[in-house]
């Protein structure tokens, strides 16, 4: 049994409703989808990714500015330059922003700009950041470790709970293996497992699971059959011209196409995906997550 006094689930009905803006929440009515590229790049680039998506529907906007780097040569993101261009896109399209945080000292100035802090998965167990973020006072999407258990990751969250933040939303994203023929292995079996033992909202990242653009379309239905809250996935103007990660980014057109292909599995599991509510945009009936 997890010892989990914060995150577990006291009964069935047990279920947190993160609100990541007034507007968009995840874990109490429809799914919530995430999209866009997997490093900020310019104005013009978030500009496009946004004015695109706004229609796919997607509710939120996704973009790193601070880049954790398996090599210290590779692109570091565009650090308080790209905040700004997220703040500008965020009020301009009226849709919410989630960007990763690394580091204690980039909480204050990341909060400022954007509606959720993402914990990457290298940093699932950075215990003091996790502590900071329970004073953080946003919503904190939170990355299973590279090679976490079940029970690691929902301490992990405990640590942000325990420190006064019960905003927490936890994302499967694959787990190394010994197979690399996809980056990582895409862990359902979590997702559910995770629904049954916490009251947290769970989204699922196919992307960094799969690694390979081909793959995350099948992999995406199957997240949301199982249960997932959400999903986060990358996409980019231009997929194969992307500063990180291009292998998996899908292009924006592909990107709404598979927002579109989910609503009858999400239909037939008993949820729905609404339309952003964006500025020129309007509201789908809201319908009660089962």
């Amino acid at each position: 049994m997890i010892n989990a006094q914060l995150a577990a689930k006291s009964h069935p009905h047990h279920q947190t409703i993160v609100n990541i803006s007034k507007k968009v929440a995840c874990g109490g009515t429809d799914l919530v989808i995430i999209g866009g590229p997997c490093t900020v790049e310019s104005t013009e680039q978030m500009e496009t990714v946004a004015q695109t998506l706004a229609a796919g529907p997607i509710q939120a906007l996704r973009g790193g500015v601070y880049k954790p780097r398996t090599s210290p040569y590779a692109f570091q993101g565009m650090g308080e330059e790209g905040l700004e261009i997220l703040a500008r896109v965020r009020s301009r399209h009226d849709i919410p922003v989630v960007t990763e945080v690394m580091s204690i000292s980039q909480i204050e100035l990341i909060a400022a700009h954007t509606d959720m802090l993402q914990v990457g998965s290298r940093n699932m167990q950075n215990f003091d950041l996790l502590k900071a973020l329970g004073q953080a006072g946003k919503p904190i999407l939170l990355k299973r470790g590279l090679a976490a258990t079940i029970e690691e990751f929902v301490m992990a969250a405990e640590y942000i709970l325990s420190h006064g933040n019960p905003d927490v939303i936890l994302c499967e994203r694959g787990i190394r293996s010994f197979d690399n023929y996809t980056r990582n292995v895409l862990d359902l079996g979590a997702v559910a497992a995770l629904k049954q033992i916490t009251h947290l909202p769970v989204i699922v990242d196919p992307s960094h699971a799969v690694g390979k653009r081909e793959l995350v379309a099948p992999v995406t239905r199957a997240a949301v059959a199982c249960g997932a809250d959400g999903l986060i996935i990358e996409c980019h103007p231009e997929p194969e011209k992307s500063v990180s990660d291009a292998r998996q980014a899908l292009s924006l057109e592909d990107m709404v196409n598979l927002v579109h292909s989910l609503k009858p599995v999400a239909a037939a599991v008993g949820r729905n995906i609404s339309e952003t509510i964006g500025a020129g945009l309007k509201s789908a009936p809201v319908c009660l997550v089962a």
